[in-house]
């Protein structure tokens, strides 16, 4: 007995999580526990200079989002804004190792608009439906469950779960005024041509495009049955001890009857407004949550085996998953970091980086994005 005794004192610590056992998970309101880089074999210089990068490379469009959005998208025929809006923050962001605060720059309390930020939150509803089977396959085509006729025609009723999800549906249609070939036309080539184009074979072409974002949105609406903020609420940012303070809007002509009841239906991103508003703590919960790989402490909130499909790169993008991006090889590749590094981005360098390999979770706000790629090699350094 007293062998049997020893030998498992000797099993439990190898047998044991590496989350469990290491990783800090504040509760809500917390002040969040620092620990130096030194104390978590970080190089103390380096963060330094990745938090300095960060504050003296602001996102160059104004902080009147309003005026960013009508500038940034100005290419678009007919775009408009017809959702909330926010002036925006200056830089701020969060570096956490193993769940500790490791540093933080700028007003990471302040509330501020997330843009495609949001789909990845989408994306975790999208799955809390997998994993309660109200959609039983990503496979599965959505006009089984949406037969109001907007999945009606030859194209559209070919497109899946997983299509809308990996941005590969090409969905042809309008949505709350949002013409789908409207929105990031291509370069090449005038409005009759965008109108008019041949559709691609769903699941074949990567198209990153709102109004389908908008569209997986309102399904999800109508599979769960209720508003979409209700259920990240009680699923995800209640659990997580998320703050009061952020919000999931839609735009203003965005309502659909469920149950007989009006319901919003909500925005993938701020694309035209609209989109989650939310502080950079909110921010480092959320990515805190994927890096333990949907567990908060011990309560499993959304499957391992969600993510691990979320975050598998599509055939047509390798960089892409479900509503996250993927640091494989391809466009959007940060050399240096791990293949299975993955990420939410957002208009105006807004960043929620999960890096599994070294235990980071990484947020940014107004980080200009075309220098996303340095900030991350200078932050490589520290480790």
């Amino acid at each position: 007995m007293r062998t049997l005794w020893l030998l498992l004192l000797v099993l439990l610590p190898s047998t044991s999580s590496k989350a469990q056992g290491e990783y800090y998970f504040p509760d809500r309101n917390a002040v969040w526990t620092t620990r130096s880089p030194e104390k978590m074999n970080m190089d103390a210089t380096a963060v330094n200079d990745a938090v300095k990068f960060a504050m003296n490379n602001e996102y160059s469009g104004s902080r009147d989002l309003r005026i960013a959005i009508l500038k940034g998208f100005e290419r678009e025929p007919f775009h408009e804004i017809l959702g909330p809006t926010k002036k925006r923050g200056g830089p701020a962001g969060m570096i956490l190792k193993n769940g500790y605060l490791v540093t933080s720059w700028g007003d990471i309390g302040r509330v501020d608009m997330t843009f495609s930020v949001t789909k990845s939150f989408l994306s975790t509803v999208a799955g809390l439906a997998d994993d309660r089977q109200l959609i039983a396959s990503t496979s599965d085509k959505v006009d089984t469950y949406i037969w109001d006729g907007t999945f009606g025609g030859e194209h559209n009723a070919k497109i899946t779960w997983e299509h809308l999800l990996q941005q590969t549906s090409d969905w042809s249609g309008e949505l709350w005024g949002g013409l789908d070939w409207a929105d990031r036309p291509p370069r090449e080539g005038d409005l009759d041509d965008w109108k008019f184009r041949k559709l691609n074979e769903p699941g074949t072409v990567m198209e990153y495009n709102d109004v389908r974002v908008n569209l997986l949105a309102y399904c999800l609406t109508h599979v769960w049955r209720k508003a979409l903020p209700a259920v990240l609420k009680e699923e995800v940012m209640d659990p997580v001890g998320a703050s009061s303070t952020w919000r999931w809007f839609g735009y203003e002509n965005a309502w659909t009857e469920v149950d007989g009841v009006e319901v919003k239906s909500v925005t993938g991103g701020g694309h035209s407004g609209g989109g989650i508003f939310i502080n950079t703590l909110d921010m480092a919960r959320f990515g805190l949550l994927f890096l333990n790989k949907g567990k908060w402490g011990k309560d499993q909130v959304i499957s391992e085996a969600w993510i691990q499909k979320a975050t598998t790169p599509s055939t047509p993008n390798p960089n892409y998953g479900y509503l996250w991006w993927i640091n494989t090889k391809g466009d959007r590749h940060w050399e240096g970091w791990s293949e299975d590094l993955f990420y939410a981005a957002g208009f105006g360098g807004n960043f929620i980086v999960v890096d599994r390999e070294h235990d980071l979770v990484v947020v940014t706000r107004w980080l200009e994005p075309s220098r996303m790629g340095e900030f991350m090699a200078i932050l490589r350094k520290a480790l």
